[in-house]
């Protein structure tokens, strides 16, 4: 996997769970998860690198909170088409 991408689980036609994975991170393995926000989690890598976005609360978390996030990891913000599925749901 070179893209990141969004992957969402359903429970009943309603989002249960999301994440985000990072770009480039093919192998990686989450070590440490770091809670950042009220339904926003950041898995790491052994040497501190991000590797995805768990995306506990996918009703009540809004793009810009996803993308502040993103901003303090240094990691690209998403598009709002990146995030339709998410928020159609």
């Amino acid at each position: 996997m070179r893209d990141r991408y969004l992957e969402i689980t359903f429970r009943n036609g309603r989002p249960l769970a999301a994440y985000l994975y990072f770009p480039g991170m093919v192998r990686a393995r989450s070590v440490r998860t770091e809670k950042i926000r009220n339904g926003l989690l950041v898995d790491y890598e052994a040497e501190g690198h991000p590797i995805g976005l768990e995306i506990t609360a996918p009703t009540e978390v809004t793009s810009d909170q996803i993308n502040e996030v993103l901003g303090e990891l240094d990691v690209p913000l998403l598009d709002p088409e990146e995030l339709a599925q998410l928020q159609a749901a």
